[in-house]
């Protein structure tokens, strides 16, 4: 790392009018800063061959009422991080990886103070939380019939009062994500053990067979250990060779500032797996070509335009909901074996999708949204 910093002639001469984004993480002893390096790394590349200067910071290093901040820039041709000053920016992009660096008391005030700045737009602040995401679609009429029926998973006559209504649930930590955690519930009445819990492991499952109701929360209460989770009705997916699949979409903001479809993937379900996420084993495939398989050509067409205007749909809910400024999402939709669409999960920090059309897009688009919130903040400074 070079340590040789002069604070003037290192961004001054940067500066000339470009626009600048700062990348937001957490500082590491070990390792300089957190978070996805080669991410970091497209987006430097992607940034700068659009006319921005961009760098990462750290929480630490944000310091809001100075005029150029110590930051992260990578060299390409020793392959290395260099720190160096860098001017302030006006766009910072959240990218802080793990919900509980987000949750410290001063990630949490640096953010906030980052929200009232005159001179600084912030976007995607914190990470989403499960039960906040159902209740803000159901709060509109619009996105409310997306919804599985969800309830918080508080005692065994609860649960036991849900699984009469739905005999395949699905148990799911409120803050879970990538598919960590997640169980799932059958009732097969006509068995002697007949409550069936599946816990998802690595990219298997294990399976406990229960005689009773409170042998079946006493199970799950040692599987969750402590951790709040939600109870979600059932939905029997479409499926493509006995393995269920869903729609993976990512949403974004453009140059217009408005909320857009970058891209729709789809996911298989593993042999064994309760999840379609690829690191539990869930794998790959091209949306229309499963969609195809399951209904028909012209019925696959029409629902792939349907998620994609549900995706939108619900995207503007949640920011609108949610009170955040919000510029980006993936987000997980079901479509069930006769063809209903469903919600299941919202991810305020989307993970790179392996598509390489839709990951291109998605790095471009994020200095589209950039340069329309630069753009909007120098028009009020201009006209104030």
């Amino acid at each position: 790392m070079n340590s040789s910093l002069s604070e003037e002639s290192d961004y001054k001469e940067l500066r000339s009018g470009r626009p600048v984004l700062a990348i937001l993480t957490i500082d590491d002893d070990a390792q300089l800063f957190r978070g996805n390096r080669s991410n970091f790394v497209d987006l430097i590349r992607t940034g700068q061959s659009m006319g921005f200067i961009v760098y990462v910071v750290t929480v630490k290093n944000l310091h809001l009422t100075k005029n150029s901040l110590k930051g992260f820039i990578f060299n390409e041709e020793s392959g290395s991080w260099l720190q160096r000053f860098l001017p302030f920016p006006n766009i910072i992009y959240n990218r802080i990886p793990q919900r509980e660096d987000e949750m410290l008391p001063a990630v949490k005030q640096k953010i906030a103070a980052c929200q009232k700045h005159p001179q600084v737009k912030l976007f995607n602040p914190s990470f989403f939380n499960k039960w906040d995401l159902f209740e803000w679609l159901r709060r509109s009429k619009s996105t409310k019939s997306y919804i599985p029926l969800t309830r918080k998973l508080v005692t065994a006559t609860g649960l036991g009062r849900m699984m009469r209504k739905h005999p395949y649930l699905y148990l799911k930590p409120e803050s879970g994500k990538a598919g960590k955690g997640i169980m799932t519930i059958k009732v097969i009445a006509e068995k002697q053990l007949p409550y069936r819990l599946k816990i998802q492991e690595n990219k298997k499952s294990a399976t406990y067979n229960c005689s009773n109701i409170n042998k079946l929360w006493s199970r799950i209460q040692k599987q969750s250990g402590g951790e709040a989770y939600i109870a979600q009705q059932g939905i029997k997916l479409a499926s493509f060779q006995e393995r269920s699949f869903d729609l993976r979409a990512l949403v974004q903001k453009n140059q217009r500032g408005q909320w857009d479809i970058t891209g729709i993937g789809a996911r298989i379900a593993g042999a064994s797996s309760i999840t379609t996420h690829v690191p539990r084993g869930g794998m790959i495939e091209d949306p229309e070509k499963l969609l195809v398989h399951s209904f028909n050509e012209e019925q696959a067409r029409k629902l792939l335009i349907k998620a994609k205007n549900t995706a939108v749909l619900i995207a503007k809910q949640i920011e609108r909901a949610s009170g955040q400024l919000l510029g980006e999402m993936s987000m997980d939709l079901g479509i069930d074996s006769v063809g209903n669409m469903w919600f299941f999960e919202a991810n305020s920090k989307p993970m790179k999708f392996d598509e390489p059309h839709i990951r291109q897009k998605s790095l471009e688009r994020i200095f589209h949204y950039g340069a329309y919130l630069a753009k909007l903040k120098s028009e009020k400074a201009g006209g104030a």
